[in-house]
């Protein structure tokens, strides 16, 4: 039987280079295919791109595969940054990761690859997938601490066919591990955490370079006046850090954001209570259903309205093809407009929305 082409995402990182070796291991022709999705420098004058791209190089020279690359700058540029700077503009908080799998990773990508004659593409996100009955469906992996369905729940299901996920049955540590016995000279690079190719600069710095700061006061929500804010693009409900507010009330306290007021350019703060943070559900636009839309009008499921936040209860009712009014079962903090709602129902990511408001 004619031996299989994989085309494998590789960042430089060690997920996708020891996901590159496993693929080799388990009998597959094996391409390796880096994305340059930003071109400028850090404000060090480094792009870190270069680094990356070196990286790519020695993981392919060590496992015998070759290697290409391809420039979706101006791709990224239309597709996810002009969204990115707008959600900002508009006083929410977006996640371009999201939009950088859907509109870039599963999307040019996957087109380059065919080019390059794959018969399947992979890349090292953590988590699972099933092909079963022509119907592709995204499953957590076995390390829940890393799994990163949350930022595939826009993918739809012709960008899932053909798609292997080799780290699905692996904990970080033993990645880490067999990257070390394997002698990757990714095996101890530190795991990036910045935005989506922006990388790990002063994100407040960068963001002044598109968007004029146009700073403005911040009040209490009983209408005191405790500070200045730099420009309301730098806030996020709930943010404690940077505020500059320690010393007021005479007495150390958390102060946290809990509201923008974008018609008067105000940012409102609360001190020490909470409550003001909290919802009983949010709406949901921009909804992609994974496998199929649901057949029932209201779902019970499991949501998290963020990255790094556990699962919880919640009543899906649909409003619309794409638009829902969640519901949950216990007041939930800082639920944030931009930010992605995302369901699971048991091992299996449903799929997800754009938070609009919360209620």
């Amino acid at each position: 039987m004619a031996q299989k082409t994989v085309v494998i995402g590789l960042s430089g990182g060690v997920d996708s280079s020891v996901a590159a070796l496993l693929l080799k291991e388990q009998g597959y022709r094996v391409v390796g295919l880096f994305m340059r999705n930003w071109e400028e420098t850090d404000e060090n004058g480094v792009c870190t791109a270069d680094d990356d791209f070196e990286d790519v190089k020695r993981v392919s020279a060590l496992l015998g595969i070759p290697y290409f690359s391809v420039n979706f700058a101006r791709q990224y540029m239309d597709r996810v940054f002009s969204y990115f700077l707008a959600e900002y503009r508009a006083g929410r908080t977006p996640n371009p990761d999201v939009l950088c799998n859907r509109e870039i990773k599963f999307g040019p990508f996957k087109e380059y690859a065919k080019e390059l004659g794959a018969d399947f593409i992979a890349t090292g996100h953590y988590c699972g997938i099933s092909h079963e009955g022509g119907v592709h469906r995204l499953l957590k992996a076995k390390d829940g601490g890393k799994d990163q369905t949350y930022f595939l729940n826009q993918l739809t299901q012709p960008q899932l066919e053909g798609v292997l996920f080799p780290l699905s049955s692996l904990m970080k540590t033993e990645v880490r591990a067999i990257a070390e016995k394997s002698g990757l000279s990714t095996a101890k690079k530190k795991d990036s955490t910045g935005i989506c190719f922006i990388g790990e600069r002063n994100f407040r710095k960068f963001l002044q370079e598109y968007l004029p700061a146009q700073p403005g006061k911040i009040l209490t929500l009983g209408g005191e006046e405790v500070g200045e804010h730099m420009g309301l693009m730098y806030y996020t409900l709930g943010q404690r850090r940077g505020l500059d507010l320690g010393g007021k009330k005479g007495e150390e306290g958390r102060w946290f954001v809990v509201k923008k007021d974008l018609a008067h350019n105000v940012l409102y703060v609360s001190h020490g209570d909470e409550t003001p943070l909290l919802s009983n559900g949010c709406y949901v636009s921009h909804i992609n259903d994974i496998p199929a839309m649901p057949a029932e009008k209201s779902l019970d499921c499991t949501a998290k309205l963020r990255y790094r936040q556990a699962e919880q209860r919640v009543r899906v009712e649909r409003t619309g093809k794409a638009e829902a009014r969640v519901t949950f079962a216990e007041p939930q903090r800082a639920v944030t407009p931009g930010q992605y709602a995302v369901f699971y129902r048991g091992e299996e990511c449903l799929g997800g929305g754009v938070i609009e408001e919360a209620f």
